[in-house]
């Protein structure tokens, strides 16, 4: 007789990721729970702006889960700390990647937005991870605003200062990302600002990356991979291109949940929320779905009351 599988509230995946392969993720806060409001977020709107650290989800349950994945045989590329929010917040993310390092070789990465980073706990939490994904989307505080739209207690010079610093005391591999939008930062006299603050960050990598799935202004719009080539040559060495995912490889992914999503859809209308409550499924996790159906013409987006629907297209 078949087991029923387990139902996972904090860990999910292993997930494929333009990035880094194979991951499996963990998401330490509750969903849209950040420090910022980028306008090009996929999971949409921050609702819970928020500076406040504190154990939002219980550790050991989060360590609970990672174990019964790891038993159940998952071998992912890299272990992340991602999810619904900035990582970073939770006050137990130091204790959860010392555990999981002293249970499996898997390297253990955290994604996050670099924002805390200027806090001394927070590095001190960060150092046993193996590598640190931060970002830098703006060289100077208006675009910082315009774009990332922080806490009213995050300056830019505060941030930049704080990634600086965790490069002193990360032994680890930092791979920082710069999120370009189009007619924002997308050009080479705001990517040279940023470059002038790369030579203190000291990176491994740099990796210019832009949207491939909605984001949560209309308005950020996806910048080409001819036009990221150029700003890479600006950034100089260490920097890369995320090229976006090609339509075949997109189109193979995980049918089976992805029929379940356009499934629940038929049934009714809903929000990114809405469905990654309704089958218990992570939000990262269903994007990755809505962003197949979207692609093959499956369902398709509405605005109601400045919310994001998805619908099933009848036919």
């Amino acid at each position: 007789m078949k087991q029923p599988q387990k139902k996972y509230h904090y860990v999910f995946g292993p997930v494929n990721s333009r990035r880094f392969g194979r991951s499996l993720g963990i998401d330490l806060v509750p969903f849209k729970t950040c420090t910022y409001d980028c306008i090009y977020c996929q999971l949409g709107r921050t609702t819970s702006r928020t500076l406040q650290r504190e154990e939002y989800v219980p550790s050991r349950m989060v360590l609970e889960e990672v174990r019964q994945k790891l038993e159940e045989g998952a071998r992912p590329d890299y272990i992340t700390f991602s999810g619904s929010g900035e990582p970073t917040l939770h006050t137990g993310i130091g204790f959860l990647i010392r555990e999981i390092k002293k249970r499996t070789h898997i390297p253990v990465l955290v994604l996050t937005n670099g924002s805390l980073l200027f806090m001394p706990e927070v590095q001190e939490d960060l150092k046993r991870a193996d590598i640190v994904s931060p970002s830098l989307d703006a060289g100077d505080e208006p675009m910082f605003q315009r774009i990332n739209r922080p806490h009213p207690g995050i300056c830019f010079q505060e941030m930049v200062k704080g990634l600086a610093s965790f490069r002193v005391a990360f032994p680890g591999r930092i791979w920082l990302e710069v999120f370009l939008v189009e007619g924002l930062n997308a050009m080479e006299s705001e990517t040279e600002k940023i470059r002038r603050y790369l030579q203190n960050i000291r990176a491994d990598k740099v990796q210019l990356n832009t949207a491939v799935r909605p984001t949560a202004e209309i308005s950020a719009q996806s910048v080409s991979v001819e036009r990221m080539k150029k700003l890479c040559e600006i950034i100089g060495h260490g920097a890369e291109v995320i090229a976006p995912p090609s339509r075949q490889a997109v189109t193979q992914e995980n049918n089976a949940t992805s029929q379940m999503v356009l499934d629940f859809l038929r049934r009714r209308p809903g929000t990114l929320e809405d469905i990654a409550s309704g089958m218990a499924l992570n939000a990262n996790e269903i994007l990755k779905h809505i962003s197949v159906l979207k692609s093959l013409g499956s369902i398709e987006e509405e605005m109601r009351d400045e919310k994001r629907f998805y619908v099933a297209i009848r036919g």
